[in-house]
């Protein structure tokens, strides 16, 4: 890394975990809102192009550099991994799973950040604070959402979970793919590309199954259309952009830890927006989430520390 690369302050990293946590955990309801109206692929390649065109507009005005061969190729790769095949099963999934039950299956995804992080294996394994927040923060999911389970019977769905699965593996790959792979750009050019690559493998894929020919386009209701436009606006260019700098900053198990705050936000949601009573296990549960972020974000910055005194050993 250049040692004359400015870091970024820690208010804008703050920030960036805000958005993260909190707009993503309200996209799950949003995307649900849409796709009962919009098809799948129609959904995805709306959203994406719309949004990277939009960012892309933005960081042209700012003179930003924006073709750059070396950078575009990797970017479409992890954009296709992350966006089409992670993002586009959970849009695929939630016409058969409500939005609270897809961000639960998708929690897992601190623990393939670990398992997929080959540069940080070492690093990881052997702090006792990351292995302790992943730990109890798929414990604490699983008490979220355990009652509500067992009651709906919503286990029956398996090709979702199968698809959601490889989802979350995928979204995994894509984002050490970006995190390692994609250099000498900013975080905003990556994610347009990101977002115009996962738009044309939709819009691609809409076209091949039917969808966009069966498409009955005055016949979506404007919440639809409104849900569409909260994705585009928050969901990707401000949640979507703030996690690929937070890739490009923080850790990749620490940035991960935004799927265990998504369903907290996702209950909370339910509660506020269709009256849904929250247990005390599920109480519980949140509890034990956020405990397991504190635990991750703990291990991040004794290791900050320990770099610091053998750097200044060195």
């Amino acid at each position: 890394m250049d040692a004359t690369k400015k870091s970024p302050s820690l208010l804008i990293v703050v920030l960036a975990f805000a958005a993260v946590y909190l707009i993503w955990g309200s996209t799950y309801f949003f995307i649900e809102m849409a796709v009962k109206s919009i098809s799948p692929m129609i959904l995805g390649a709306v959203r994406f192009i719309v949004a990277g065109l939009i960012l892309m507009a933005w960081v042209s005005a700012r003179g930003e550099k924006i073709w750059n061969r070396k950078a575009l190729m990797p970017a479409m790769i992890s954009g296709t991994l992350m966006l089409f095949l992670g993002n586009g099963a959970v849009i695929w999934a939630e016409q058969f799973l409500p939005s609270s039950f897809v961000a639960i299956f998708l929690a897992s995804a601190p623990l393939w950040f670990l398992l997929l992080d080959k540069v940080n294996w070492q690093q990881n394994f052997s702090n006792r604070f990351t292995l302790i927040g992943v730990s109890i923060g798929l414990l604490g999911v699983i008490a979220l959402f355990y009652e509500k389970i067992v009651e709906t019977g919503y286990q029956q769905s398996l090709a979702a979970l199968i698809i959601l699965c490889l989802a979350n593996i995928s979204w995994a790959l894509g984002s050490l793919f970006s995190k390692y792979k994609v250099k000498n750009t900013s975080s905003s050019v990556n994610s347009a590309w990101q977002m115009l690559a996962a738009g044309l493998a939709f819009t691609l894929t809409g076209l091949l199954n039917g969808e966009f020919k069966m498409m009955q386009w005055t016949q979506v209701p404007v919440s639809a259309w409104l849900a569409v436009a909260y994705l585009v606006l928050f969901g990707s260019i401000i949640g979507y952009s703030a996690y690929v700098f937070l890739l490009s900053v923080r850790s990749a198990t620490q940035v991960s830890t935004y799927a265990y705050v998504n369903p907290l936000v996702a209950v909370l949601l339910g509660v506020f927006i269709n009256h849904d009573r929250l247990t005390a296990m599920q109480l519980g549960g949140l509890a034990v989430i956020l405990c397991s972020v504190f635990f991750i974000n703990l291990a991040k910055k004794r290791q900050v520390k320990m770099n610091a005194r053998l750097g200044s050993s060195a």
